[in-house]
């Protein structure tokens, strides 16, 4: 009747662990010896130091990522500066419409000879972007 399932069978909380882990170990290390763990420690990603250490002890396989400032830094601005290019692209159809709706055909058509000019220039300039995004990424392959 004692039984362990009985024991938690109505009490409320968390559902006790199959194997827990009850056994403690401590350890000290020096500065230059933390600085080297706690370094250790970053680059494999983990969020629990106890999980890191016995992934060590244990000859787990740890998986380290590094991340490169300048590719995030690029990536980042690429990000912004394909939102802002989708925004022209709406305000380019939103401009179109307006200007057959509010305007003669003759105005509206001289109106879209300026509006193709800068669309040009724009179109250069994503030209250019392309060839940096496609030589900064051909820069870190390389690496």
């Amino acid at each position: 009747m004692n039984d362990h399932k009985n024991n938690y069978r109505n009490k409320g909380g968390r559902k006790p662990k199959a194997d827990p882990c009850v056994h403690r170990y401590v350890f000290r290390l020096n500065e230059e010896d933390n600085s080297k763990f706690l370094s250790l420690f970053e680059a494999s990603g983990m969020d629990n130091k106890a999980k890191f250490i016995t992934s060590v002890l244990f000859s787990k396989e740890i998986k380290t990522v590094k991340i490169d400032k300048g590719t995030v830094d690029f990536y980042m601005r690429l990000t912004s500066f394909y939102s802002q290019f989708r925004a022209v692209g709406v305000n380019y159809n939103q401009v179109v419409k307006l200007l057959y709706t509010h305007f003669t055909e003759k105005k509206a058509a001289a109106f879209l000879y300026k509006l193709e000019k800068h669309t040009a220039e724009l179109s250069v300039l994503c030209r250019k972007i392309i060839e940096l995004a496609n030589t900064f990424n051909n820069g870190n392959v390389e690496k």
